[in-house]
C-alpha cells in the first residue's frame, strides 16, 4: 500500500492561510505528500524545510532536494527543530506543521517489523540505522516496566499478564512471534481488533521515544513561529492528541496569579488562540481507513 497523506488539503490550506511565500516546516516528511503539496502554492522565494528520521524517507526527500530547490531536508528529529534551524540562520518560520506517528510504508514493510499483519525481524525503529531494535529492548527490559509501559502507552489492561509473558519467552526475534505470544496472553480480545494491537503501539511508542519528542517539540514550535504563524498537527491515537490539546488549552488560556490579600490578578501569558480542530471526513476514511482516527489541531501565534 502507497502512502496516503491525511487530511491533506485541510493541513496545507490552514497552515498557509491564504499566504504564498515565507519559510515553512514539515517536522515528519515521511513520504512528502504534505510538503510537495505545500510547495504547489508556495511562490518563488518560499523556502520549506523537512525532518524525518528514517532513512528511506530520507532517500525520497533527497529526490525533492534536486527537483525543487526550495526544499531542503534536515535528518534529525523533530525534537530537535529549534536547534537545527538556529545552525541554518533561522529563529523565525511562518508555519509549522506535522503528521505524528508511524507512517503507511513503515508499517506496510514487514522488514521494518512494525506489524504483526506480516512476518518481520522486530525491528520497530523509525531510524533503523541506529538504536537497540524491539527485539533487544524486550530483552534488556525489566518486566515491570515493560507493563507499565503497555499499560500507559498501549492502554492495554492485560499489561501485567503480557508483561510476563513477554520477559519469561526470552529472546523474541520476529513479528509474528512476539504477536502469537500476545494473542496467547491475552484473555478478553476486543472484536474487530486483534489483540496484539495495544502492545505493538506501546512498544513502537517507547523505542522511538514518541511521546517525548512531541512533548519537546511543541513548545519549540511555538517559540519559532512569527506572530499571525501557524502550527499544524495531526494526531492519529489518544495519547498524541491528548498532549496536543492540552498543550494547546495551556498555551491559549490566561493563567491566574493572586497574592495573599490582594484582588485577583490575571496575567495574560497566552501565546497561541486556537483556530480548528478537524478530523477526516467520511470520503477519506473510506478511501484510506487509518485515517479513521486522525485529527488535526491548528493554532495561531499571538505575539
Amino acid at each position: 500500500m502507497s502512502h496516503i497523506s491525511v487530511l491533506l488539503h485541510e493541513t496545507v490550506d490552514a497552515l498557509l492561510a491564504n499566504r504564498d511565500t515565507g519559510i515553512y516546516i514539515d517536522g515528519t516528511f515521511g513520504r512528502g505528500g504534505h510538503t510537495r503539496l505545500l510547495l504547489s502554492k508556495l511562490g518563488p522565494d518560499a523556502q520549506v524545510y523537512g525532518f524525518d528520521k528514517d532513512p528511506q524517507a530520507l532517500a525520497v526527500a533527497h529526490q525533492l532536494e534536486q527537483e525543487d530547490s526550495r526544499f531542503h531536508i534536515i535528518h534529525a528529529s523533530f525534537a530537535d527543530i529549534q536547534t537545527e534551524l538556529n545552525q541554518r540562520g533561522i529563529e523565525h518560520v511562518d508555519g509549522i506543521m506535522a503528521d505524528l506517528g508511524v507512517s503507511s510504508p513503515q508499517l506496510d514493510q514487514a522488514e521494518r517489523g512494525f506489524s504483526f499483519m506480516q512476518d518481520g525481524p522486530l525491528d520497530m525503529r523509525m531510524d533503523n540505522s541506529q538504536g537497540q531494535t524491539a527485539a533487544e529492548w524486550l530483552l534488556h527490559i525489566e518486566e515491570e516496566a515493560l507493563a507499565n509501559i503497555i499499560y500507559q502507552y498501549g492502554e492495554e489492561r492485560y499489561s501485567r499478564r503480557i508483561a510476563r509473558a513477554i520477559k519469561q519467552a526470552g529472546l523474541l526475534e520476529t513479528t509474528a512471534q512476539l504477536a502469537e505470544l500476545v494473542k496467547a496472553a491475552h484473555p478478553k480480545w476486543e472484536k474487530h481488533k486483534h489483540p496484539a494491537t495495544r502492545t505493538f503501539q506501546a512498544i513502537r511508542i517507547a523505542i522511538n521515544k514518541e511521546l517525548e519528542d512531541i512533548e519537546q517539540f511543541l513548545p519549540q514550535a511555538v517559540d519559532l513561529l512569527k506572530p499571525e504563524a501557524r502550527l499544524a498537527v495531526i494526531s492519529l491515537h489518544s495519547l498524541e492528541g491528548r498532549l496536543i490539546k492540552q498543550f494547546i488549552q495551556k498555551e491559549s488560556t490566561i493563567a491566574e496569579d493572586s497574592g495573599w490579600g490582594m484582588p485577583q490578578q490575571q496575567i495574560d501569558t497566552r501565546r497561541l488562540k486556537k483556530i480548528s480542530r478537524i478530523r477526516a471526513s467520511e470520503e477519506e476514511v473510506k478511501a484510506n481507513p487509518r485515517s479513521r482516527s486522525a485529527w488535526l489541531r491548528v493554532a495561531e501565534r499571538l505575539v
